[in-house]
This record gives structure tokens, sequence and C-alpha cells, in this order.
């Protein structure tokens, strides 16, 4: 939000007390005393070169959690011609290595197995501030006592490292998946986004990957109908999906947003036009999606149990008699769906945060369905992520 915003909008809605921006979430706590012991109005919107820090000491939402985030830098350097983000969240900022370590331990001392790092682009973590680069950082998280699995989003294909990908194969707490936006697979309209990179240096990252790590799942953004996208270089962005085969999409419709330079570029693309290139990216995803589903039916997969699957909470509310059915994510992020009829495998009561070993059974477009066939006790779970190294 821009700073002269707040202020409009305190008068135009009476009953409001506080507009904040993205930069004095940390500052929250302090604010909402001050309304309320002096019945005032506030408006913060105002950017800060540093992050401020939460009070993390203790831990109460999280607790029972098995899964959480963990932001570990905020705002943005590159200014993609379609997006807003250095505007409204800054130029980019890394949070010391130190506050991320403290913050998941106290997380995995409330008992979270799993942390995710958040950042607009993870990849050029503390490179501005002279810290740890990213892969020192995960390294540094992997040795955390208690805690299972990392994972992270999103990265920049521009800044993907060996260093990085490496940590794919050393590091045994890391996922097996990445999120790298390509966003066109055409170099003309890359160039108009500024991305910085070209297709051929994206394809060369993506076999270096898989050859680092060959059961890394690949996921993606895609932008359709962006300004001046001929359907030669949507043709080309077809054939980018064809030649990697990604794990899954997101994809969208370009859209104007306030501020960003692309808003006032010329030869934008019909609405029609852009919600079928959009259905044929969609239809193309959900074809290699499947595949990669089938390909893993007969499997055994290591599940960390998140907790009752959504059909499950469905069931508890009409009260039906039914299979307990649980569910959970394979390192490389698929969704898991099983039942055990007695809810437990050789004696084993399953329960969330638990690692299960799951033989699939059968493909859906967006998750696998399988029978529990064993349960790694809690504790022997550390010799357990240590086997699977």
């Amino acid at each position: 939000m821009a700073q002269q915003e707040g202020p409009k909008i305190l008068k135009r809605v009476p009953h409001l007390d506080l507009v904040f921006g993205t930069h004095s979430i940390g500052r929250l706590p302090g604010i909402i005393k001050a309304i309320e012991s002096k019945k005032c109005r506030i408006v913060d919107v105002e950017m800060s070169e540093k992050i401020e820090e939460l009070d993390f000491t203790t831990n109460e939402c999280y607790e029972n959690k098995v899964a959480g985030f963990v932001t570990i830098m905020q705002g943005c350097d590159n200014y993609c011609t379609y997006c807003v983000v250095p505007y409204v969240r800054g130029r980019e900022t890394s949070r010391n290595p130190d506050k991320i370590i403290n913050e998941i331990r106290n997380l995995v001392e409330s008992g979270m197995q799993e942390v995710t790092l958040l950042g607009q682009n993870v990849n050029s973590y503390g490179k501005k501030e002279g810290l740890c680069i990213f892969s020192e950082l995960l390294a540094l998280v992997n040795e955390i006592d208690g805690l299972l699995r990392i994972r992270f989003t999103t990265s920049h294909p521009k800044d993907l490292s060996t260093d990085l990908m490496l940590a794919f194969k050393d590091l045994d707490k890391l996922c097996n998946h990445i999120h790298l936006p390509i966003q066109s697979g055409s170099n003309s309209v890359l160039k108009r986004m500024n991305r910085k990179y070209n297709r051929k240096l994206y394809l060369e990252k993506i076999e270096k990957l898989r050859n680092i790590c060959p059961d890394i799942a690949i996921t993606s953004d895609i932008i359709v109908g962006f300004p001046g996208e001929t359907r030669a270089d949507f043709k080309n962005t077809l054939e980018l999906i064809e030649k990697v085969e990604f794990d899954g999409l997101f994809a969208f419709k370009y859209s104007d947003r306030p501020n960003a330079a692309a808003a006032r570029f010329e030869d934008k693309i019909a609405e029609k036009e852009k919600k079928e290139r959009l259905q044929q990216v969609l239809n193309l995803q959900a074809h290699f999606t499947t595949k990669k589903n089938k390909e893993l039916v007969g499997s055994t997969q290591s599940i960390l149990v998140e907790g009752l699957s959504k059909k499950q909470t469905r069931l508890d509310k009409q009260n039906m008699n039914h299979d307990v059915q649980w569910t959970g994510r394979t390192s490389t992020n698929k969704i898991v769906n099983f039942s055990r009829g007695d809810d437990t495998v050789s004696g084993d009561k399953i329960a969330a945060g638990q690692i299960v070993t799951v033989k699939i059974l059968k493909a859906h477009s967006h998750s696998l369905w399988g029978e529990p066939v064993s349960i790694v006790p809690k504790r022997k779970l550390g010799f357990f992520v240590q086997a699977l190294a």
C-alpha cells in the first residue's frame, strides 16, 4: 500500500482503527496496545530496511502442528515487469541466520516436524548483507535436532547455484522438491518480463538438477497472454512444458498490476485468447501430472502424516461408520491419502507427526491413494532420516 493511502482509508472508513503495511507486522503488538490505551487510530505503512523480529519464545499457535512456515527474507530486488512485490514489500532484506535457527528450534520444541523456508527469492538469501548463503543456511537448519523435513520456496532460476543443487544430495532432511518458476518458454517474452535468464539457461539448470538428484520433483509457474506474446511465443511455452515434464504447474492469465511496468505495455492480449491459452497449458500439464503420479503406483513412499484427510473430516461431520483416512506428503510434495481399518500398523497407532511407509495403490490427477505398510516409531526417527540419505 502506498504510504499516502493509509490516512485516506481512515477518512473513508470512520470505524477503522488501524491500517498497517507488510513491514509493520513485527510492530503489531505495540500498535494494538497503543490503540487500546490511548483510544487512537494508527496508520503504519512505513517501509524499513530491516525485518522486525517477532517474539517466538512461546508458540501456542503452533502447538500440535506438524508443518509450518518460517520467513527468512522479505521484499525483492528483481523488478519483473508484471510484479508489484518490490513496490508493496520493499527491497530485498534477509533475516539474521541465528534468529531463523532459534525460531525453528522453538517451533520444533512445540511439536513441528517440517518447516518451509519462505522468501520471494530464497536463492539470493544473505548476499546483500554478507550473511551466509542459502545453501549454508539450509545446512544449519538441517542440523536442528527433532526436525524431520525441510522445504523452501520460491527460487529464482537466475540465482539457482550449484551449491544449492548439491544440497538436495548432501542434506538428508531437505525434501526432493523445488519450485522453479519459468513464467514463459519464449526468450523474447522472458526479456520483456525482465527475468534475466533465457530458455537455454533454464533447461541447463533443470538437467543439472536431475543429474544431481534424479528423484527430484520440479514444479513451476506459467503466465500466459503477457503483452506482446505471439502465438509462436506461446508455442515455445507449450514445447518447454513438454520437454521438462513438470510434476505440477501454477498457471495464470496475465493481468495488469498497479505500478508494474507491464501495465504500461502495448499489444495487450484479448481476454478470450488468454483464456484459451491458459486452458491449453492446464490440459497439457494435467497429462504430465497424471503420468508422474501413475509411475508411483506399486512403489512405497515415506509419508509424514499431517492429520486426517479432507474426506475423513467430511465423513466425521456426517457421523458415518468408515475406515479412518489419513493424509500426508511424500518428499516430492505429492499428497497421499491412506486408510487402515483398525487405525494401527503392526500394533503401532497412526498419528499426526509420524513417518508412515505407504504402498501406493492408486493414482489420481492431484493425489495418490495407498495402504500403510509400517510406522517408524518416533524414538527411531533420527535413525530413519539418516538411513534415507
